[in-house]
């Protein structure tokens, strides 16, 4: 499986006032409040007049370099690239801050080495980015949820309706909790595999009178729960227990 990726990564919010200017451009909204601005062909064309690789950079120029120390004035940002295919690849970092390069470019072919020490972990940790348990910078920031330019462009089409990082940040989490909300009320529904039910279904619409439908699988679960809470039941005590059940829905 490949992965591409070659884009400029610093603040979502100061990305977005940079590139305002840049038609095609468009800014991915990435975890700990970064954002990552894809450099695609057409970016690249809008940034600079001459397109060809620089050093190890597939993509860079002296006036995309200029481009970058520029927007570096007001704060920290680097140019990251990546391509992988079936678990070999590269990748390729520098990071600007006022007005100049002050680190890189780094390059490595991978995987070699410590992970923290990969170009894009590496320059992620001098962008402020902190680690979270046992995932390191570049899946902990969020750059394994595209695998390809393309990808990456839509991904922050996608974003282009919030107002700002806070307000994306707050629908994400809606929706996650949406999400959830929904999961939960469809495993209502579903017969768990792992623990046993003494009530099989034509049993369950035997004894509350029902025909077959969405509520059978609910009270299967339903005694399912109630056999991981009180133990087993006989076949007695879970038809009364449906039959309490029945009444409070």
């Amino acid at each position: 499986m490949s992965y591409v990726l070659r884009g400029v990564v610093g603040d979502f919010d100061r990305l977005r006032l940079l590139s305002d200017d840049v038609p095609s451009a468009v800014v991915v909204p990435l975890r700990q409040r970064l954002g990552l601005l894809p450099v695609t062909d057409d970016v690249f064309d809008e940034l600079t007049d001459a397109r060809h690789g620089d050093g190890p950079f597939v993509l860079m120029s002296p006036a995309f370099a200029e481009r970058l120390e520029d927007w570096s004035r007001g704060g920290r940002l680097a140019y990251v690239e990546a391509d992988f295919f079936g678990g070999d690849g590269s990748q390729t970092t520098a990071l600007w801050e006022d007005g100049r390069q002050t680190w890189g470019p780094e390059h490595a072919w991978l995987p070699a080495g410590p992970r923290e020490n990969w170009p894009i972990n590496a320059v992620l940790a001098r962008l402020g980015a902190i680690g979270t348990g046992a995932l390191d910078l570049f899946d902990t920031i969020g750059f394994g949820q595209e695998r390809d330019m393309e990808g990456w462009r839509r991904a922050g089409l996608r974003a282009l309706d919030a107002a700002d990082y806070d307000a994306w940040e707050a629908a994400r989490r809606a929706k996650e909790e949406a999400d959830a909300r929904a999961a939960a009320e469809r495993d209502k529904y579903v017969r768990r595999d792992d623990v046993p039910v003494v009530l099989d279904g034509r049993a369950v619409m035997e004894v509350l009178g029902i025909p077959p439908s969405s509520t059978v699988g609910a009270a299967i679960r339903h005694l399912q729960e109630v056999h991981l809470e009180r133990g087993s039941l006989t076949r007695d005590e879970a038809a009364a227990e449906l039959r309490r059940w029945a009444q409070s829905l």
